[in-house]
Parts: C-alpha cells; structure tokens; sequence
C-alpha cells in the first residue's frame, strides 16, 4: 500500500532515520527533514539492547552494526564507594544467544544515515520546522527558510520538543525528577571489558563501558539533587562539578573521572506518554510519543521498535487507518518501559547504609544463584521481536 506514496519524516535522529528505512524498503518516496547541519558527535553512547538489533538485522543492517559496534559481555554491578562486586551477569552464561551492541551515537547515526540513502531516502539536513498545518488539501510543513514541504503522510520523529506531539496533544508541562546526569567520553585505558560497569552510590550513580573498538569510554553520571538543570544534551559544565558530586568514590571510578575534559549535564524530567499519537494521515514516535528516562537503556530502542511497526501497519493498513494500528500495538508496551525505567533508578542510589549493604547482599546473592532468574526479570522487553508482525 506504499508503493509511491509520498512520506515525509521530521527528525533524522534514531528513530526517524530507522522509519525512513523501513518505509521506503516498502515502496514509499521518504524525505527526512533534520535541522541540523551537520550529524555531529552529541549525545555520546548507546546500549542496543536484543529487540533493537533485531530491527536492525530485518532492515539489513545487522552485520554492519557488529562490525561498527562492541558486542557487550554484561553488566558488572559494583559499590560505587569501596568498588567491591555486587553482581556480575555475564550474557554467555545467562543469555548466548541474545545480541547487545555498545555503540556511539554518531557511529549508529552514519549507519542508518548510509541504509537510508542505500533505500532512496532524500535526507535534507539544516532544515528547521516553523510549524505543520494539518487540513482537508494534505498536510503541509512550514520551514524556516520560507519554504513549504507538503506529504501524503507525516511522522514526528522529533524529539522531547515535538512540533508534530503538540499538534496532535495539548501541552503538558514535565517534571523534574530531582536527578541529573552528565555525559562524557574519556580515552580509554586499554584495560576495560566490553560490559556495562554501573558504580552505585548514595543518592548516585555512575555507568561506564567503551566504544569504537574500544578506544574511547562512555560515562553517563547521575545525582540526586534539588536544584534542577535544564533538559537536553547541550549543556557544558565543568568536570571540576562532576568530580566533587563523586568524591569518595573508589580509584577506579575517580581515575574515569580525572580523565574528563569536556562533559555535558542535563536534568531528568518525567513527560506524560501522549494520549494521541495519530491523527488522520499524521504520526508521532520516538521520544516525540512517550520520553524515557535512562534508567533501562530502551530510549533510542523504542524508538526503533516504533519506526518499525508504524512502517508495517501503514503498509498493511493503509495511510487512513495505519496510525491507529500502530498506536494499539505499541502504546501498552511502550507505556511499561517507560514506568520500568522510572522505578528503576532508585536500585542503584540506596542512601542509608543499612538498606545499601542489605539490598547490595541481595544482589550478589541472586546474582550468584540465579543468574538466568535476575535477567529473566527483563526478559519481557528483550524477547520483544516486533519484525514478526
């Protein structure tokens, strides 16, 4: 049913450049607006959990992401005070066959960028949206540079700050969580393990793992505070803040943190998942239809996993119907990451000691007897395989 159709995508980040592929593999003419200039390095690092690598692998992308991403061992969990092992899940034990990939943001970006161009997307790059009218002639796309943009069909792929999102939703205003995070990467020191290492503290925490062939590490550092930071990756601070939140951390975390150079914070905010995420011949995905917090590393996941199934569902039902097809596949499980990662922040910041030896002792203790129980508990989301539908 897509055969020509004329689908234009605003945002040509994870999600939109993932959609553009899967639509144009299905016959539609796909343009990608992105106001970028440039695809540059922002953002840093990404886990691709199972369920995202097997979009990738359908879109014909697989052996190329394993190529350009660390396949991960595991996940080292660690007291982020004295740097004693919590647990260590170890995926060849727990789960062989499943695929973690380690990947920087920009490297992911490239790959899809080249499996969208390989599909016939036109990607216009520097091209920021003023506004999108929805009527009974189409839906046109207003740019900055005065020029007008009309498609069959539209897909907000657009962010935390959707233009399309407040075209289909009233506006609500998020919520701080009283956590923020920075990011930075540091050179690495030829020692590290293609794992994630998460180094728990109180009211804090700090994950770590490497990139590009492992050259590089990736930290994404998180605080418990009152004071809110605004939201968004493009916030430069100085290293000598990051440092002093993680003072009386052990030697191996301190010495990640003395080799920062350049690091950005941003605050967390919960947003609402949208009520509507169509309209007509209209769509949104992505962090535009229901934002994550970093707590399950699932945000650029879902993404895919949405661009996927709103491709299958307006080729099979068409560009009047498809949208709300895809809405009722994806809303509920989409709905369950999100509060998945929400809960889980508080297991890594246990602030009173008691409680933090307690819940750490559990940890290893499960981790040693039960390793295949503590990753079924996340097999719900990793099992997912949204390329059969």
């Amino acid at each position: 049913m897509l055969k020509n159709q004329n689908i234009t995508i605003i945002g040509g980040g994870i999600g939109g450049l993932t959609a553009s592929i899967a639509l144009a593999q299905r016959g539609a003419q796909v343009t990608v607006l992105e106001q970028a200039d440039a695809i540059t390095e922002v953002g840093a690092g990404l886990q691709i959990s199972p369920n995202g690598f097997r979009v990738l692998n359908a879109l014909g992308l697989g052996a190329r992401a394993q190529e350009m991403g660390l396949r991960s061992s595991g996940v080292w969990l660690r007291d982020g005070l004295t740097g004693r092992e919590v647990m260590d899940l170890d995926f060849q034990k727990t789960a062989p066959e499943d695929v973690f990939l380690l990947f920087h943001r920009a490297d992911l970006i490239d790959l899809l960028a080249e499996g969208a161009r390989k599909a016939g997307v036109d990607i216009q790059l520097g091209k920021q949206v003023n506004a999108v009218v929805q009527n009974a002639e189409g839906t046109t796309v207003s740019l900055q540079d005065g020029t007008r943009h009309r498609a069959d069909y539209l897909v907000g792929a657009d962010g935390l700050h959707s233009v399309v999102r407040g075209v289909l939703n009233k506006a609500h205003a998020p919520f701080f969580t009283g956590q923020v995070a920075w990011r930075a990467i540091v050179p690495a020191s030829g020692r590290e393990q293609t794992e994630a290492t998460v180094f728990m503290g109180p009211g804090r925490h700090m994950v770590t793992y490497p990139l590009r062939g492992g050259s590089v590490v990736n930290i994404v550092a998180v605080e418990e505070r009152s004071e809110w930071a605004d939201e968004g990756w493009f916030h430069k601070d100085d290293p000598a803040n990051l440092r002093r939140v993680f003072s009386g951390f052990c030697d191996d975390a301190m010495a990640l943190l003395e080799r920062v150079e350049d690091v950005h914070v941003w605050g967390l905010f919960r947003h609402p998942v949208a009520g509507r995420w169509h309209k007509d011949r209209m769509a949104i995905l992505g962090d535009a239809a229901h934002p994550t917090l970093p707590f399950m590393a699932q945000g650029a996941v879902m993404a895919m996993e949405d661009a996927w199934v709103l491709a299958s569902s307006l080729d099979k039902a068409g560009l009047d119907k498809g949208g709300a097809f895809y809405q009722s596949q994806r809303e509920d499980r989409a709905t369950q990451v999100v509060e998945a990662a929400n809960k889980n922040a508080r297991n890594y910041h246990y602030a009173n000691p008691i409680a933090r030896f307690a819940g750490h002792n559990l940890l290893r203790a499960a981790g040693r007897m039960a390793p295949r129980a503590v990753y079924g508990r996340f097999r719900w989301i990793y099992d997912e395989d949204v390329t059969r539908r």
